[in-house]
């Protein structure tokens, strides 16, 4: 059995989803790590102390749907920089101390690991740093790169210093895990990466939270209508994520019912400017009264608007995989989405969804009025979207990752592409 160190510096598994950095990512590293303290491994997952009252410890079995199966996985919040939340942009300057701050955990402790597995590149840096110090295997992933992001849309911007860190981990981590062959290639374009060392691990999902729902009862529980059409956002609240291009769309359908977008994301550390500007489109497009804001939503109710929502639209310009299209894929519904990443892995163009290779509104628009105009093909779609996602069970992914380090530990020569299958 292994002892793991998962870095995840930047945002806590344990964080409240939809806030400001939280997202996939933080599904994950809990998702992942619980599958392989189920199978009897340890892991300990490193992450900043937000707030003072956190203990030193957390285990993830005391997590909203913790198992106490999963015992063997633990948080543990390290001192760096303000016990607060911080932009992302300036965490870069308390790398250091999560670094020291996880090495002296280590040692009052007694504790050695077999490997290093980080999260995104702040983590990654503090991963090749505790690497030269324990002598043990780092895997890392990004799971956004800067240098795709600056190019996906013209307005996003990334540090420069993001970059350099992202060009040094590719090149000096033992493994680079990914979640779609897409990744892969632009981490070899962009980042000149080994693609022998870059192993594609699809992401998953709880097909045990994330099931169909009757509409109607979700609805009565959620308080919606029965009659009205409903589309449905869950995302952060920034540019990337495209909601301007949803709230475009949704002010040129043409419905005999009347259509609502219900927007779940965003906390009081979400863009507020980002808030405000969806907020006055919306009204400029004629539609503010059809939109809901609603915040961040606990993610066991989910698959209750999941469930309630006739399509989910993912209108990102750039989705390293896409956890939302699989989790509304599970509870049987629809989805239109970019063809952008690993979007394109997780959305059957017409069988379970609609992949549109433009950013803009008219094209969502198009395919949008056809599924909310034909209940048989949307129905049809949904029930294939949750036969499709079988494959995507958070098991198939830890023990393709537990082959991955296996590798690294036991010094095995990398093998490339890792695929799995239910």
């Amino acid at each position: 059995m292994y002892r793991i160190a998962v870095l995840s510096y930047h945002t806590s598994p344990l964080a409240p989803l939809g806030g400001a950095e939280t997202g996939g990512l933080n599904v994950y590293v809990l998702e992942l790590a619980r599958e392989l303290a189920e199978r009897g491994h340890t892991v300990d997952i490193f992450t900043r102390r937000t707030n003072p009252d956190d203990p030193e410890t957390v285990s993830i079995s005391d997590a909203p749907s913790g198992d106490d199966a999963a015992s063997g996985a633990r948080v543990v919040h390290i001192d760096a920089g303000p016990a607060r939340y911080v932009e992302k942009d300036a965490l870069a300057a308390h790398v250091d101390a999560f670094e020291a701050g996880v090495a002296a955990f280590a040692d009052r402790e007694g504790a050695t690991y077999d490997v290093l597995h980080s999260h995104y590149w702040l983590s990654g840096v503090a991963g090749e740093r505790l690497k030269a110090r324990w002598g043990v295997p780092h895997i890392a992933m990004f799971h956004t790169l800067g240098e795709v992001k600056a190019r996906s849309r013209i307005s996003e911007r990334e540090p420069e210093p993001r970059i350099a860190a992202e060009r040094a981990i590719a090149r000096q981590a033992d493994r680079i895990v990914v979640a779609s062959r897409n990744e892969r290639e632009l981490l070899v374009r962009y980042y000149d990466a080994d693609a022998n060392r870059i192993a594609v691990v699809p992401c998953g999902v709880n097909l045990g939270m994330f099931q169909p729902i009757d509409k109607d009862e979700a609805r009565k529980q959620l308080g919606l209508s029965d009659d009205d059409q409903i589309l449905l956002f869950v995302g952060r609240i920034e540019p990337l994520k495209g909601v301007d291009i949803l709230l475009g769309a949704a002010a040129q359908l043409e419905s005999e019912s009347d259509c609502f977008v219900l927007v779940i994301g965003g906390d009081r550390n979400a863009r507020a400017g980002e808030m405000a500007h969806l907020r006055d489109l919306a009204a400029e497009l004629g539609i503010a009264e059809r939109v809901s804001f609603l915040g961040a939503v606990d993610h066991e109710r989910l698959p209750l608007f999941y469930s309630a929502a006739d399509i989910c639209v993912v209108p990102s310009f750039y989705e390293s995989f896409g956890l939302v299209a699989l989790e509304a894929m599970a509870c049987g519904t629809p989805v239109v989405a970019s063809r952008v990443g690993g979007l394109s892995v997780a959305v059957r163009d017409g069988e379970t969804g609609y992949l549109i290779p433009w950013r803009c509104p008219e094209p969502f628009a198009e395919r949008l009025e056809l599924l909310l105009g034909n209940d048989e093909l949307r129905r049809a779609f949904g029930e294939t979207a949750r036969k499709e996602v079988e494959r995507f069970r958070w098991g198939n992914v830890a023990e393709a990752v537990l082959g991955i380090y296996g590798e690294v530990i036991e010094g095995a020569p990398a093998r490339g592409a890792v695929a799995f299958r239910n």
